[in-house]
């Protein structure tokens, strides 16, 4: 009898190896090979493992294609609906990551009960607790008696059969890292059986056409775990982020193959569950301070929603000799390029003095709009003076102080004019397009090209 092949694989990015290594010649990543075996398939079972569908594929003509069965099935949670893009398709394959316990499980148990009750018989299965423990949870959540099915299983192959069994109209999956498969002697959780799980659900959910939800853990940088290979599979990538200490938490679409990617849901945790909050900006504006030096108001775009978020600053002198810069919810590179700029074209000494910089409510912002807001924050601190309470920008600065145009200054515009904001510093660039595509009234927009002139309007 032949005995089974071993292969050393990768568990960073699953290159295989004949030997151990204590170095992946690919991800240059220590330590990072795991012994499994390779499965013994023998040739007929290996012609039809992949296959979708027992009847053989024929082409189409494009015209002849119908998408009325295609349209989008509502979770019954708006917010969700908005960051997969406008629902969920039919047939596709989503993964939803984040770090424990930021509610995951939680918003997908609400999400299927919600499908549960509009659409039909929902799967929710789990290797990580138990049908009555979900059931617990769902008490909590207030989910009734929904056509909504529990299963405590991590064999993917009896997954599998559930699946063949209940014939859902949604299937749930928490989480990907809990399933193996019975080909596969290597652990849950290894590249060979994430692959190998996330292979199967695919074909299930394409050839049944069956949306699957699919429950990732993250690292400790934050990326999905598993191999790159598993983002590329699903069709959609949803990021849960969120403070611990704060009550609101973050969906945002990282990748879309049927919606706009950087998409943003926001949602508030309560004892009750996830609440969304349609309207953000209130939420994060509510307890800013009025006439404190530092504080200024950002109009942000996250997907096709804009959102205003306070940018708050403080400088100060150094008391241990070195200078300190921090950030939060800001990029540090782009801190320290702005400080350069704002010493070499406004004449702002600060090489001496510790800069913090913080987006109030956990938020993170990573589009150059943010780049007028901040120098605006660490001149406010910088000269103790504060910025009127009514006055919000936006705008991307250059290198030689210039303030550049960014896209859709209309929708900013618009929001901050719902807030009560009265005026507004954008780039010159955007003030003549703003002003015809949306009509002022009571909000002064104030065009300016050069940082210099930006903090001559504001302090």
């Amino acid at each position: 009898m032949k005995p089974p092949r071993t292969v050393f694989v990768c568990q960073e990015c699953g290159a295989q190896s004949p030997k151990w290594q204590g170095r992946c010649a690919d991800c240059r990543a220590w330590n990072s090979y795991v012994e499994e075996r390779t499965p013994d398939v023998d040739s007929a079972g290996a012609a039809h493992r992949y296959l979708t569908s027992a009847k053989p594929g024929v082409a189409r003509r494009y015209a002849e294609i119908d998408v009325e069965g295609g349209a989008r099935l509502s979770t019954g949670i708006a917010e969700f609906d908005r960051v997969l893009g406008g629902g969920v398709v039919p047939g596709s394959l989503v993964l939803l990551g984040g770090e424990p316990g930021i509610g995951k499980s939680t918003l997908l148990l609400q999400a299927a009960a919600g499908m549960a009750r509009a659409i039909g018989p929902v799967l929710y299965t789990s290797g990580e607790e138990s049908e009555q423990q979900i059931k617990t949870r769902g008490q909590r959540l207030s989910v009734r008696d929904e056509p909504l099915f529990l299963l405590s299983e991590t064999c993917l192959e009896r997954i599998i059969e559930a699946v063949a069994r209940v014939k859902p109209a949604v299937l749930i999956v928490d989480s990907i890292q809990t399933l193996y498969s019975l080909r596969f002697q290597s652990p849950p959780g290894s590249i060979g059986q994430i692959r190998e799980a996330a292979t199967q659900l695919l074909f299930a959910a394409k050839g049944q056409n069956i949306p699957t939800f699919l429950v990732g853990h993250v690292t400790k940088d934050g990326s999905l775990a598993g191999p790159k290979a598993l983002e590329h599979v699903v069709d959609t990538v949803l990021y849960f982020e969120g403070e611990r200490h704060h009550s609101h938490r973050v969906v945002r679409a990282v990748k879309n193959r049927f919606g706009a990617v950087s998409e943003l849901g926001v949602f508030e945790m309560t004892a009750d569950g996830l609440r969304p909050v349609p309207n953000p900006s209130k939420m994060f504006l509510a307890e800013r301070p009025s006439h404190a030096p530092g504080s200024v108001v950002l109009c942000s775009i996250e997907g096709s929603r804009p959102i205003l978020v306070e940018v708050q600053a403080l400088v100060g002198s150094s008391a241990y000799g070195m200078s300190r810069r921090m950030a939060s919810g800001l990029d540090q590179q782009r801190l320290a390029l702005l400080l350069a700029v704002l010493e070499k074209r406004a004449g702002f000494h600060l090489a001496g003095d510790d800069v913090f910089v913080n987006v109030v409510g956990g938020m993170t912002v990573d589009e150059p709009a943010a780049d007028l807001a901040i120098l605006a924050a660490l001149a406010s601190s910088a000269r103790n003076r504060a910025i009127d309470s009514a006055t919000a920008v936006f705008g991307e600065a250059g290198l030689a102080g210039e303030i550049r145009g960014i896209t859709q200054s209309a929708l900013r515009v618009r929001e901050a004019a719902q807030l009560g904001f009265r005026r507004l510093i954008v780039p010159a660039a955007n003030a003549d397009q703003a002003g015809r595509e949306y009509a002022p009234g009571t909000c002064e927009l104030v065009g300016v090209r050069t940082v210099g002139e930006a903090l001559d309007a504001l302090l």
